[in-house]
């Protein structure tokens, strides 16, 4: 097991925690975090770009004039893709970019993810994240005293203290270990972990 130190908010060691190598000492296989990262960003994408093919046109359906003896050239549906106003050809049409990846896939991805902070030192395990109040100010100065810029902070419940004071700080992201994945823990330059919460992750990236 690794053991890491347990801070508290004014950033003074308290105590000392073990994490199971099983989540936080595992080899990194990047093919597998591009695979997974790649399939959580698809699902961002909406995919309701759209356009009307001629089929979808409002327009007359009888012929624009007769087919001879006028000298020009004869002409079709008024919806046709070259007239003006007609349907697009080959257009945009509603598409789902989800990419599906295998649960045990993306509980490796987050597992590897997490070593990769772990060797780089910069997972901070933190004995509680409870503020007294809420307040920005006070929150701010709180991650200047980890020298702490873009951060991913994971709690065990839900702290509305922390969650409000942290709201305005665009640079930093609080969440509930439920919703831990590699994209985030990625994104972001540093991760906090309510060490209460360490337990359930472990349990939950190894069943």
């Amino acid at each position: 097991m690794t053991a890491v130190d347990v801070y508290n908010l004014q950033n003074e060691k308290v105590s000392e925690v073990e994490l199971r190598d099983e989540v936080f000492d595992v080899p990194i296989k990047e093919h597998v975090v591009h695979q997974v990262i790649v399939s959580q960003l698809c699902r961002y994408r909406s995919g309701t770009a759209a356009s009307k093919s001629r089929s979808e046109v409002r327009a007359s359906g009888s012929k624009l004039w007769r087919q001879k003896g006028t000298g020009r050239a004869r002409v079709g549906s008024a919806s046709s893709p070259t007239r003006r106003g007609g349907g697009v050809a080959f257009g945009p049409t509603p598409h789902d970019y989800v990419h599906r990846v295998a649960k045990k896939v993306r509980k490796a991805a987050v597992r590897m993810v997490l070593t990769d902070k772990v060797h780089a030192e910069q997972l901070i395990v933190v004995d509680n994240f409870s503020l007294p109040e809420i307040k920005t100010k006070e929150f701010v100065a709180v991650m200047k005293n980890f020298n702490v810029y873009k951060a991913l902070i994971v709690t065990h419940d839900k702290i509305q203290n922390l969650e409000k004071s942290s709201r305005n700080v665009p640079w930093v992201k609080v969440m509930r270990y439920q919703g831990l994945n590699a994209y985030d823990i990625l994104k972001y330059d540093h991760l906090f972990l309510e060490q209460s919460a360490i337990g359930e992750i472990e349990e939950a990236l190894i069943s």
